[in-house]
Order: C-alpha cells, then structure tokens, then sequence
C-alpha cells in the first residue's frame, strides 16, 4: 500500500449503518473523479456482531482490496450482546476498534466514538502501540454531536464529518448524496452533524500525510456490485420470470430482481424452500418465459434434483449459485470458493451443463446473458457461479457499459408454422427430442401450440417423450445430450471476446504463470503488477468458464511457462484439480496456494506466495497455506 491511496476502514456493529456509512462515502470519493473498490465484513447476525466496510480510493483503476489500510474509524457495537470483557465472546462493544487494529498501518490514523467508547474499555497496550506505530489518534464525542442535532442513529454522519476534516475532503460531495436520499427534516439534522463535526475537527493538530487523491473520470461512473450486474444481465437478455427462497448472499441477486421485475412486466416468486424455488422457475421455462432461481450452498444442495430434471428434459434454465464458506451451514456472511465440485458435478449422472464464474462487475453482467443464450439455445441449465467477495464489493463502472441491446428470444423454439414441417410419431407426437440432431439440439415446442405436444419424463425417453430403457436409445440421446457442449465450446472459440482473461503486463514472454477462477482475479492481477515491478518474469490467467473447460486456453498458458501457482480459496484445492483432471499432464507445473479463514486473498499474500513456490522463500503468512506441485 502507497500514500497515493486512501483506505477507509469504518466498524461497528451490524445495525448500526455501517453499509449505507460506506456507500456514501465510496460514492463521494468516485464522484469526486476517484477509482474506488470495497470491501465487506459482517458476522451472520440482524443485529450486533463486529462489521466493517472498507473503501480503497486511487486516481487510477482500483482491482483488489489493499494490503491493510489507513485510516480507521471506530464507531463502537452499539448492539453489543453483552459488553462484558468476562462474557463468552468479550466486550463486543469495542471489538470495532480493537480487532481492527492488527490490519492498521504504520503512520494511520484511527477516530473513534468516546460516546460509546470509554478510555477504561481499551486495551492496555493501546497507547503503546499506537507510539510504536506512528498512529495518529482522534478520540471524538461523535454521539454527543449527533444527538444534539439530531437522533444518536446519526453518529455515523458525525464520523463522517470528521474523516473528511482530518482529509481535507470537500463536503459538498456528502451534502449532495444526502439531499438526494434524504427527506427534508432528516437531511437538515444530518447535514448540521455533518457540519459540526466537521468542525469540531478542523481546528485540531493534524500531524498525519493520510491524504485523498485527487482524480478525474473521462465519463459517467456507475457504483455496482456483482449482484447488481447479474440481475441487470437477467433483465437485459429477457428473464421475466425468477423465483426463490433468501440465503446469504445469493439474497441480494434475488432481491433486486424482485424489485425490477414488475416494471418489466415480471414475475418474482418467494417460495417455501429451494426445491419449489427452482422447480416453479423449471416450469416457468417450460411454458415459455425465459427464468431462473438460484441460492447458495446448502439451498443449491437442494436443487440438485431439479437440476437434473432440467438436464434430462432438456428446458433451458438459469441457476445462481452464491458460494459461501461451508460444510453445512459454514460462515454464513464469508466468501470462500468450496462449492466448485457441487456446482460441476452435482445431482444424478453426467453432467450436462454451462458454468460460469465472473471475476468482475462487468463479467458478471456479461456472463450472465451468456448463460441465458446458451441455456436456450442449447436447452440445458446453465450456473453463474460467484461468492460473497464478488457480491458485496463495489465498484465504479463506466456507465455506458450496459447501453446494449436487450434480447427476448427463446432460443431454439419452434413456432406454429414451423411445427407443421417438424418431425412428427405416427401417433401425432412431436418429436422432441430426434436423435439425429447435428449439434445435440433438437428444437422445442411450448405447451398450446398446435402440432406440438410431447412428453416431458425425468426417465430416459424416446424422441417422443415415452420412457424407454432401451440400451441403443439410452446411448443414442446421452451422446446427443453431451454433443451440445462440444458445440457451445466450438461456438464460444469462435467469438471474439473470451472469458478467460490473460494478464501479461511485462515486457517479453513471462517464465511463470499464476492461475485462477472467479473473483480471485484482480487481486492476482495486482500481485502480479508488484511481482513484476519487482524483476520477476510472471504472467496471470483468470478463468471463469468452467464447463465446458476450455482446454486450448489453458493449454496454451500452461504449455507457455515453467511453472504455475493456482490460487484460490478452498482447503482442498478444487480448481487446481479440475485442470489436472481435464490436462493431467502439467500437474507437475502447477503448485497450489489456498486461503479458507473466511477473508479474500490480500495481494501482498499471492506476492509472498509465488515467491515462496518459485524462488523457494519461506512463506510466513499463517491466513494462507502453500502446496507444492506433486513431485516436489
């Protein structure tokens, strides 16, 4: 981390604001012509519980949470369960600011609310600590202010106040923001908090060179996370019909998506658990409106079922699959890359699917239309995969980026008319499902079109729908059930823009590589910028298609460099055995680096990382664990 960054840390107790705190901010310092990226924490809990948000500012493109941060602003639990130092967690109220203090750097500065904050509730330690790393301390009655102004709920606006005092930020950003979301009473009681703490701040010794970049944007930015832009991808490629059950953190996708349906004619369904949710999106599909579902974790486990419902009778649909930490019900609020597996492979037999894994905002949306045309071209379901990490962190978009062309078609349809000249069984069945399609798609009907009734049986069935066991039927439509993915991989090759995503940022062919999936992807990036600086010869592949696997870009990567570190975060390696599995023979290449704590990778833990596989340094971080390559 640079000087030339701000990071803003702001902690409290989850209820207490500290999501709408932080959106404000984030969007102040973007509308102030800066690049920002968020990071989120929260325990699962409505009320109490440690939480923070933390903004990373710069005046160029912003890929990754930082290293650490610098500026803290502590606003104490006000939900604390018991804040007792004996009680079985300890004094929750001040964990905003003692369990933050470890990520400080050298020379940061921390606020925190003496309202709610006593000097007795501190650690011991604390003021020698702060001596020994130059941190530059602001204890402020932010309550106080708030309350006479006001209601205490607007300390948040106090601390607000008195971050952009201490940084020398211009207030108009924050008063706009506020006017815009505030009715009159509420705005002018928060803007007299602002203000006053503001003041109150600006008349006291700052000593510190915690300073905001100054930045300028060519065009319009918007501020997104990566569940904005599935919902926005969903409605652009037609999806009028979602239904659901709410899970962390696949809830925020489903909740936009209720909120926009009905201006576009939608439907959203919440429903009694995953299994009715993904089932009533199968029947929607069927009927003729392009839908999806989706949960996370333990809910997806759910819609196994359903799922190979959808691969078996070929309806097209579009699952989300929101990964959080697991076994079971794990962490419910942390991200964690563990459902790799489940998601390839999950329900009964062979898997006859499209996944996708965006690693940004913008991937995000774009795969997510993706997934809807190959799920109704192709009639088969198709998974955008992502996690709480890519969920939850916002970003700031060029706005046009999502002036693009809605779609509404169904894909492969048949209409009336063309059903006449359609295959047909002597007893006036469609034919459904021939066995001679050339590319593993044989075209669908929808239920009332004349000509075109037919069976939809979760059994292997004859072109007509009727149940057959029968061993050369069995092989014949399994073989052309699979055929479709050799042809989405043909048709995705053919296309210009990939979905896999080469970082090559030195000068000539690097000599090793890292390689990732999903949102992983920028952090690596940056390390890789630092790796490079540093004098090493290193390149990135970020992968998000997953099935079908591409195999000629990875191939290629692999084949370009000595070796390989994969990065990401599970305990057991999944990704990094799906290549093995698809391209057994660079195993020996590929070493492995793996987080699971709950918290994404830093960029500092990826550089010390591939420093120690290549360059056998020792690796000191205990957040992560390094595997070597088999053989070594």
């Amino acid at each position: 981390m640079t000087q030339d960054e701000l990071i803003w840390r702001v902690a409290g107790g989850s209820g207490d604001g500290i999501d709408s705190t932080s959106q404000n901010f984030t969007k102040a310092l973007m509308r102030s012509g800066l690049h920002v990226f968020t990071h989120r924490h929260y325990p699962s809990r409505i009320r109490g519980g440690h939480t923070y948000v933390e903004v990373r500012a710069r005046d160029e493109p912003v890929k990754s949470r930082g290293d650490g941060y610098n500026f803290l602003l502590a606003l104490g639990d006000s939900f604390a369960r018991n804040p007792q130092e004996e009680a079985y967690y300890g004094n929750e109220e001040v964990k905003p600011l003692t369990e933050n203090l470890d990520d400080l750097r050298e020379g940061g500065i921390i606020v925190y609310d003496t309202g709610l904050l006593e000097e007795e509730d501190l650690p011991e330690d604390f003021d020698e600590r702060a001596e020994a790393n130059d941190w530059h301390v602001y204890p402020i009655d932010l309550r106080s202010i708030a309350k006479e102004h006001g209601r205490e709920v607007m300390r948040n606006t106090a601390g607000v106040g008195a971050s952009a005092a201490l940084l020398d930020m211009d207030l108009s950003y924050f008063e706009e923001l506020m006017e815009e979301r505030m009715p009159e009473d509420v705005f002018e009681a928060n803007l007299a908090v602002l203000e006053d703490a503001y003041e109150q701040v600006e008349g006291q010794s700052t000593d510190h060179d915690i300073t905001v970049p100054e930045g300028d944007h060519d065009t319009e930015q918007a501020l997104l996370s990566g569940s904005n832009a599935i919902a926005f991808g969903a409605l652009d490629e037609g999806c009028r019909f979602i239904a659901g059950y709410p899970m962390t953190p696949w809830t925020e996708v489903f909740t936009l998506m209720t909120q926009y349906l009905p201006e576009f004619g939608g439907v959203a369904e919440q429903v009694e658990d995953e299994i009715a949710a993904a089932s009533l999106a199968l029947g929607a599909s069927h009927a003729g409106a392009k839908a999806m579902s989706g949960s996370s974790g333990g809910g997806f486990a759910l819609m196994s079922e359903p799922l190979g419902l959808a691969e078996i009778t070929e309806t097209p649909i579009v699952l989300v699959e929101a990964t959080r930490a697991g076994p079971s019900t794990g962490m419910p609020t942390k991200p964690e890359q563990g459902d790799l597996e489940h998601v390839l492979y999950t329900s009964q037999g062979d898997s006859c699917r499209v996944v996708f894994a965006p690693a940004t905002v913008t991937e995000a949306y774009e795969q997510t239309r993706t997934a809807f045309e190959l799920a109704y071209d192709y009639q088969l379901p198709a998974i955008v995969m992502y996690d709480q990490k890519l969920s939850g962190e916002l970003r700031n978009v060029d706005a046009d980026f999502f002036d693009r062309e809605p779609t509404a078609g169904l894909g492969s349809t048949l209409t009336e008319e063309e059903l006449t000249e359609a295959a047909h069984h002597a007893s006036g069945k469609f034919q459904r499902f021939q066995h001679d399609a050339e590319n593993g798609v044989s075209p669908r009907s929808l239920p009332g079109q004349k000509g075109g009734r037919f069976l939809a049986s979760g059994n292997e069935h004859t072109p007509e729908g009727h149940i057959s066991e029968d061993p050369d039927n069995r092989v014949a439509q399994m073989n052309r059930r699979l055929r479709k993915l050799d042809d989405i991989q043909e048709k995705l090759n053919d296309r210009e823009q990939t979905h896999q995503t080469l970082y090559d940022p030195g000068e000539e062919d690097a000599t090793y590589g890292i390689l990732t999936y999903g949102s992983q992807q920028g952090t690596v990036e940056e390390a890789v910028d630092r790796l490079v600086a540093d004098g090493h010869s290193v390149k990135a592949l970020g992968v998000s298609q997953l099935m079908p696997f591409p195999e000629a870009e990875v191939t290629a990567f692999l084949e370009s460099v000595d070796e390989c570190l994969v990065v990401e975060m599970n305990a057991t390696a999944q990704f990094r055995g799906l290549v093995q599995r698809e391209l057994g023979q660079y195993g020996p290449k590929l070493a492995s680096l793996l987080k699971y704590n709950g918290n994404p990778f830093e960029p500092a833990e990826i550089v010390d990382g591939f420093e120690s596989a290549i360059d056998g340094q020792e690796f000191e971080h205990t957040t992560a664990t390094l595997q070597k390559a088999a053989g070594d």
